[in-house]
This record gives C-alpha cells, structure tokens and sequence, in this order.
C-alpha cells in the first residue's frame, strides 16, 4: 500500500442503536457513532435523541462548526438572529462564533444528526450529564463547563412561538 492510502485511523462499522450513548440533560439522549478520538480529531458523528418540546439552550462554539440534519419531528433552529423552522430531511450548517439553539416542536420524541467539526465533543457530554441531573441542578457549573469546552452559554432554550 502507498503511503497516500495508508489507513491512520481503524474503520468502525456499528448497527443500528450501537455506539457510545451519553446524556445532554434530560430526555436528549446522544449516541456517538464515531468521536474525535477515532478520527484523529477531524469530526464528531452522532445522533441527538431530542424530547418533545425539548432542546439545547442559546449557545456559541467558538471554534467548532457544527451541522444539524433533521431525521425525525419538526425543529425550529436559530442561527444568529434568523429562526428557520425545518421538516424531516431539513439540514442546517451553524459556524463557529454564531449563536444558535434548536428546539423539537412536536409532542413526540425527535432525533437529529449532528456533525462537529473539529472533533472531541463527546468529552464536554461526558461531564455535561452528570451535572444536568444533579438535584438542585447547578448553573454556575454548567456554564462554566459550556467554558472549558470554548463555548458560552448565552440564553434559555428556545419557546415555540
């Protein structure tokens, strides 16, 4: 084999549900298909079990991209100051540095797919779950875990209005 195709990382190939499963907080369910650890810190491939009426709250990465591609359910996005409501198969690109929630607008659970780019975001789910359902639960933690992911928490989720 030449060095042009020498293979860096190993292939991964999982079944359906299969994958590492982390939580973002109540009822968003994350199941990593692929991290930055296995793809050398490229990206980050996973699937975002969504709750109705659920979602993140006003956020910025500030130096990660991030793609949404709707599966299941009706979303409403922000990016910036544009809102967008977007069907199954809708798909919506988020820069770095732009604010931007979504939130289910359905009354059944949602499921998206999200791609960071680089790579490495399981590590910020892996702390944000524990801390999402501690009781009291503890926003200055929160906020200061957004931090040391180099992204700021900025607002509450989205409302369906």
């Amino acid at each position: 084999m030449s060095e042009k195709h020498m293979v860096t990382n190993p292939y991964k190939v999982l079944a359906s549900g299969e994958g590492l499963r982390l939580q973002s907080g109540p009822g968003r369910d994350l199941i990593f298909k692929v991290t930055g650890e296995d793809t050398g810190g490229a990206f980050d491939y996973f699937i975002v079990e969504v709750s109705p009426r659920g979602g993140p709250p006003l956020h910025v990465h500030h130096s990660q991209e991030e793609t949404i591609h709707v599966q299941r359910g009706r979303f409403k996005i922000r990016i910036g100051d544009a809102v967008f409501r977007c069907e199954e198969g809708s798909f919506a690109y988020l820069p770095s540095k732009v604010p931007h929630a979504f939130l289910n607008l359905t009354d059944e659970p949602g499921e998206i797919i999200v791609v960071y780019t680089p790579g490495g975001g399981h590590k910020f789910y892996e702390e944000l779950g524990p801390i999402t359902r501690s009781v009291p639960r503890d926003p200055t933690a929160i906020a200061a875990l957004f931090e040391k992911y180099d992204m700021t928490l900025l607002g509450p989720p989205l409302r369906d209005e």
